[in-house]
């Protein structure tokens, strides 16, 4: 498990840093990759304070050059990787469908979709090589309910579904492992808008909003960052060998399929 080399995009806030953090107490080399370079910086303090090895690099999902260059300088820096784990994501717009620009829904996907497919493209190779490897795809439980007015963004993560399983029948012969963890209702600033988002559309109050998603939980709580973490740590571990194709909910049961 130690001194593995982990690629994290999204790393700079979020569940992407609680990821990162999550690595790092094993020890392993943690790459973060995201477009805001201050944010890399404290995330990278994060890591290196959780016994982890950080190597921040400023990175667009959504450019192959500056994909491309990022897995060029990991493997320049580390010649290998072991883990990846997609976790970049935008919330998108918030409205109906016929009110969503045609931009607005293609941005969405660009990230959420196409940038998981040029991250995932330019490691698998190297992957492949070394025989041996784990992916890791951050979706949501939007992508098996329905979320009033985020449509872009439902289907988005819904069409993570259909990758992971191709992926894991795709790259299983070589050695390679590809999950999926499906959080829910996750504390934070993104949660905190899709809250106010629903709460204008509905006519209701953010706090009437947060007893709803807390009263769909058994557990009767929202999901935190670290729940998401421990569980993408674990499918990219030993332990988790003999996992593929799996979708893990993690979303304090609001969801159990």
């Amino acid at each position: 498990m130690a001194e593995r080399v982990v690629i994290v995009t999204g790393a700079s806030q979020g569940i992407g840093a609680a990821i990162a953090a999550g690595f790092a107490s094993r020890g392993d080399h943690v790459v973060l990759a995201a477009r805001n370079e201050d944010a890399l910086s404290a995330t990278a303090d994060v890591v290196s304070a959780a016994g982890g090895i950080p190597m921040p690099v400023v990175t667009d999902v959504t450019d192959p050059a500056s994909v491309d260059a990022m897995v060029a300088e990991v493997m320049a820096a580390r010649g290998r990787v072991d883990v990846l784990v997609n976790n970049s994501g935008v919330g998108g717009p918030s409205g109906r469908l016929w009110e969503i620009e045609p931009d607005e829904w293609r941005s969405t996907f660009e990230v959420n979709v196409f940038g998981v497919y040029l991250v995932t493209r330019a490691v698998l190779p190297v992957m492949v090589d070394l025989g041996s490897g784990s992916v890791v795809i951050v979706g949501s439980i939007t992508g098996k309910r329905p979320l009033l007015g985020r449509s872009s963004y439902a289907t988005s993560k819904a069409a993570l579904i259909g990758l992971t399983r191709t992926l894991a029948a795709e790259t299983g012969p070589e050695g390679v492992r590809v999950n999926l963890v499906s959080p829910g209702f996750v504390a934070g600033p993104r949660l905190d808008w899709v809250m106010e988002a629903q709460a204008t559309a509905r006519g209701i109050t953010p706090e009437e909003v947060r007893g709803e998603f807390e009263a769909e939980s058994p557990l009767g709580r929202l999901t935190e960052p670290e729940d998401v973490a421990r569980a993408v740590v674990f499918l990219a571990s030993d332990e988790a060998a003999g996992m593929t194709g799996v979708d893990l909910n993690v979303n304090s049961g609001a969801v159990m399929y």
